[in-house]
């Protein structure tokens, strides 16, 4: 019988650079051996990025991802960049620069965290918590470089039926139509809407021009007995609530 004991693991905080990069390499070769247990809460930005650089086949991920997110100030800067600028970075090298694969790869992992967003939203409790509403909304909006005006349309228990986009530009009376909004509230045969829109200044104070189409909307939509619950801005982290504004 063997009797020769395992070394004790070390600790994540005193891993030396060399061990982590031994880490992040066993996390690449076992992914799909992983159990769902095992996840990347121990790891750092850079780490989990280089999981995901790894199908690029870079001896070097994790100085790649660490460049990478200096570049781009962050998580939030590369995740939200055009492919064009994060697969050829200002000053970078050729072993720094993504491809278009992966670039584009970084892009899809953001959208499946927003439509993962989405997909519990549906299958969850009651659409009545503000808070939910307002982490969706922000995760769905915070990072668009023009401004989007969207309905969350819920039925007569607030539970959510759809979200949709409707239309793209500046907010006011001659981009947001009062009337294709009640169509589609109809379509979906929703009892009740959330109007939202982002600000992509991140200032989320609402203009006139917002309080105007609100009332233009709201008075549009109670002649088919549809009520709107709110209307939200996004301004990057920020969200401001008419109805808490006393606004509707």
């Amino acid at each position: 019988m063997d009797t020769t004991r395992a070394p004790t693991p070390t600790p994540t905080s005193r891993r030396s650079p060399a061990s982590r990069r031994t880490l992040i390499n066993r996390h690449a070769r076992g992914a799909r051996r992983r159990q769902p247990s095992q996840d990347c809460l121990p790891l750092t930005d850079a780490e989990v990025l280089a999981l995901l650089l790894r199908a690029e086949r870079s001896p070097k991920a994790l100085e790649h991802a660490r460049a990478l997110l200096g570049e781009f100030g962050g998580l939030r800067g590369l995740l939200t960049a055009e492919p064009r600028a994060a697969a050829a970075p200002r000053g970078a090298t050729v072993s720094q620069a993504l491809d278009w694969r992966g670039a584009l790869r970084l892009r899809a992992a953001l959208e499946l965290a927003r439509r993962h967003y989405g997909a519990a939203l549906h299958c969850g409790p009651l659409l009545g918590s503000p808070g939910d509403t307002r982490r969706f909304l922000t995760a769905q909006l915070r990072d668009r470089p023009y401004e989007v005006f969207c309905c969350l349309y819920l039925d007569n228990r607030h539970r959510l039926i759809a979200f949709d986009e409707l239309f793209r530009g500046t907010i006011d009376g001659a981009s947001v139509h009062p009337r294709e909004v009640v169509r589609e509230a109809l379509a979906h045969n929703a009892a009740a809407l959330i109007l939202a829109h982002n600000h992509p200044s991140g200032v989320a104070e609402p203009s006139r021009a917002d309080e105007l189409i609100t009332q233009r909307l709201r008075d549009a939509l109670a002649l088919v007995d549809i009520r709107v619950l709110d209307h939200l801005i996004v301004a990057g982290p920020e969200t401001l609530s008419f109805a808490e504004r006393g606004l509707l």
